[in-house]
C-alpha cells in the first residue's frame, strides 16, 4: 500500500451492543486518523444474525469477499438467543469462525491491562492487580476446535470425541509472533501446555523450545496450564506474554479478564502468520450483550482499544496507537465511567471524552 493509498477497513457491526460499539470505535478511528494523516476507506457490512435476516446466511459471499480484500476487519459481536435455533452457515458464529479460518488468522492476540484508576474495580485486590499488564497469544486456527470430532453407540456404550492435533508449522508460527511480541515488551514468555498428560503438549513444549533458542535475548518458561491458572489470579504482575494453545488461550484470557475489572475493556486481535500476506481482524473480546443492546450504555473501550491494535498492527502507525490508549487511560482518570465500572456515563459520553483526549 502507497503513502497515497486508502487504508481499505472493512467494518462488521454484527448484533447485540455491536454497532453501538463499532461506532463508538470507528468515531475514535477517524479522530486518529484525522490527527495523524493516515488515509483511510470504510466501508460497512452486514454479518451474523443482521445478515441472516437480511441476506440469509450469516456471512454473504460478497462481504466475505470485501473482507479478504480489505487491509483490515473491525468486528463488533454476533449472536442473540433469537437465533440460537439455527444451525450451519445460518448460525451467527459461524462468520467468525469461517474468518479466521480462510484468512488464516492464526495468532490471537489478547492484551490484559489494569488501567490506573480501575483496580478497586477487578474482582481480585487491589494490590494484586496494580500495575497488571500482560498479553495472551493464543494460538487460533488449531487444536481441538478444529480436530475431528464425533459421537457413536447408544445407551451406556454412547461416546462422543473431540481430537486436540497440531502439527509442528502451527506451532512454529503462533510461538514465533509470541517471541517477536516479547521483544517489544519486557522480553519473557511462559508457555503454558499439559505436557505431562498430553501427547500434542510434549510435541508443543519441544517446539517451543526450539523457537525460543532462536530467541536468545527472551527468557522463556514452561507452565502447566492447572498450576498456571492460579499463578495468573495470584501474581500477574509477573507476567509478560502467555502463550497457549487454542482450547488453553480461550480459557486462561477469559479468566485474565477477571483482572481488568470489566470484559468490556478488553480488546484483541486476530493476526496471519508473519509471512502470510492478508486482512487482520479486531474486535472486543465481549460478547453481543443482547440484554443491554440499544440502550446506550455499552462499554466502547474494549473496541476503542481494538481500534489501537488496528493502528499499530495493519496500518504501521503505532504513534496513533499509542495516543488512543492515553486517551483511554485519561478518560478513565477523569471516571468517565460506564456502568459495568461503576459509573454512569452513556456509550456516547465515554466515546465523546476519548476523542476530545486525543493528544495532537
Amino acid at each position: 500500500m502507497s503513502a497515497a493509498e486508502a487504508a481499505r477497513i472493512v467494518v462488521l457491526p454484527g448484533d447485540g451492543v455491536g454497532p453501538e460499539v463499532t461506532s463508538a470505535a470507528l468515531e475514535v478511528l477517524d479522530a486518529a486518523c484525522h490527527a495523524g494523516g493516515i488515509s483511510i476507506a470504510v466501508e460497512q457490512r452486514l454479518v451474523g444474525g443482521a445478515a441472516f435476516e437480511a441476506e440469509g446466511a450469516a456471512i454473504s459471499p460478497e462481504t466475505f469477499e470485501r473482507c479478504r480484500q480489505s487491509t483490515a476487519i473491525l468486528f463488533g459481536a454476533s449472536g442473540a438467543p433469537r437465533w440460537d435455533h439455527l444451525t450451519g452457515d445460518a448460525r451467527p458464529g459461524s462468520a467468525l469462525i469461517r474468518l479466521r479460518r480462510s484468512l488464516g488468522l492464526c495468532v490471537n492476540l489478547r492484551p490484559v491491562r489494569v488501567h490506573p484508576g480501575l483496580e478497586e474495580r477487578s474482582s481480585l485486590r487491589a494490590d494484586v492487580v496494580r500495575g497488571c499488564d500482560l498479553v495472551v497469544v493464543r494460538e487460533l486456527a488449531g487444536g481441538i476446535y478444529y480436530g475431528e470430532r464425533g459421537r457413536a453407540g447408544e445407551g451406556p456404550e454412547e461416546r462422543a470425541f473431540d481430537t486436540m492435533t497440531y502439527s509442528r508449522a502451527e506451532i512454529e508460527r503462533v510461538a514465533s509472533a509470541a517471541f517477536d511480541l516479547a521483544r517489544t515488551r519486557r522480553t519473557r514468555v511462559v508457555s503454558v501446555d499439559k505436557a505431562n498428560v498430553l501427547t500434542s503438549s510434549r510435541l508443543w513444549r519441544e517446539v517451543v523450545t526450539d523457537v525460543g533458542r532462536a530467541h536468545p535475548d527472551v527468557a522463556l518458561e514452561h507452565a502447566l496450564v492447572d498450576s498456571f491458572a492460579l499463578r495468573l489470579v495470584q501474581r500477574p504482575r509477573d507476567l509478560d506474554v502467555v502463550l497457549a494453545e487454542n482450547l488453553f488461550g480461550d480459557i486462561l484470557s477469559d479468566l485474565a479478564a477477571a483482572l481488568s475489572g470489566s470484559i468490556g475493556v478488553l480488546p484483541s486481535a486476530s493476526l496471519p502468520a508473519a509471512a502470510q500476506p492478508g486482512p487482520a481482524m479486531y474486535e472486543p473480546v465481549h460478547g453481543s450483550a443482547p440484554d443491554i443492546a440499544g440502550r446506550g450504555i455499552a462499554n466502547p473501550i474494549g473496541a476503542i482499544l481494538s481500534v489501537a491494535l488496528l493502528l499499530e498492527h495493519s496500518l504501521h502507525h503505532s504513534d496513533a496507537a499509542a495516543r488512543v490508549r492515553a486517551a483511554v487511560d485519561r478518560v478513565i482518570a477523569d471516571a468517565v465511567l460506564t456502568r459495568d465500572l461503576g459509573g454512569t456515563a452513556a456509550t456516547a459520553e465515554v466515546t465523546t471524552a476519548v476523542v476530545a483526549a486525543l493528544p495532537a
